[in-house]
């Protein structure tokens, strides 16, 4: 890694001294270093690029500084380009993020002298399909999520499988998530963990008023379409918890595949089960912390 591009939180705190500390590491090593608009600007520094695709096509990597709302904002914008992810976590739980503060150094050696894999994730394509036309369509690292506003009544979700009707959902909303999204939003209703490296989707209902409503786990060449019957309003369409869309009684959202993976940095020997069993706060010797 010759040429290492930096995408900061500034809102972080402490951030600004943090990035002039990793760009002397890094410069000191030989290392260019490049900055994003924001990140530039917290320095008085140049920028590099102001938008992803800029800085992407300049940098052998994307050092993410953030907790996993940043990183997840990174690995949508990026993953097209497949400019490889490295998180260092200044949030709250870090799921996906490689590294914490404390190990960051020892992380950024490794980088340096090669010894590091690419993981690759699935992420999901969503369409949203209004009087039988797309109308939009965007992309997903964690989930697509469909949700009631504020009013107090369930929506009702036609769900097909590649066509076939699956169900049809009495319920708050639905989740459909990757493996990586598995330890997020679908978890709290009660989805499965699942190990990053399967490709597959997660649905899982939210709330259902069905008493059989179970997660169900389907491959990543299946096609999902779920259905809007309902007619309430405020009835949105997330993506990552982050892009938000209001659908109209009616709207389809097809969910498969992304043609596309994101690429994330291992630095570190910590496992999936190690990283679960950690933020999930189960001590090391089995008990509840």
């Amino acid at each position: 890694m010759k040429t290492v591009g930096i995408w900061a939180n500034i809102e972080k705190k402490e951030v600004a001294q943090l990035l002039l500390d990793i760009i002397y590491w890094l410069e000191s090593r030989d290392c260019d270093v490049l900055l994003n608009n924001e990140a530039a600007l917290c320095l008085n520094m140049k920028s590099s690029g102001d938008n992803f695709q800029e800085l992407s096509e300049k940098v052998d990597c994307l050092m993410v500084l953030g907790g996993d709302g940043t990183l997840l904002n990174c690995a949508r914008k990026t993953a097209q380009f497949g400019t490889p992810l490295f998180g260092v976590n200044l949030g709250r739980l870090g799921f996906l993020t490689e590294t914490d503060l404390p190990d960051l150094y020892q992380a950024l050696d490794n980088l340096l002298r090669g010894k590091y894999k690419i993981e690759e994730r699935m992420m999901l394509q969503a369409s949203i399909v209004r009087n039988e036309s797309i109308v939009k369509e965007t992309y997903a690292l964690n989930d697509v999520v469909i949700t009631k506003g504020g009013f107090a009544r369930i929506i009702f979700l036609e769900t097909l499988v590649d066509g076939e009707l699956f169900t049809t959902y009495p319920a708050d909303g639905i989740i459909i998530a990757s493996p990586t999204g598995s330890t997020a939003y679908s978890l709290s209703a009660g989805g499965p963990l699942v190990v990053p490296g399967l490709n597959l989707m997660i649905v899982t209902p939210i709330c259902p008023h069905v008493l059989w409503a179970r997660p169900l786990v389907v491959s990543m060449e299946n096609e999902l379409k779920v259905t809007l019957l309902s007619s309430q309003p405020e009835v949105m369409l997330t993506l990552d918890g982050q892009q938000g869309i209001k659908l109209n009684q009616g709207d389809s959202v097809i969910v498969k595949a992304a043609p596309y993976r994101a690429k994330f940095l291992k630095l570190t020997e910590r496992s999936f089960l190690n990283i679960v069993r950690q933020k999930l706060q189960q001590g090391e010797n089995g008990e509840y912390i």
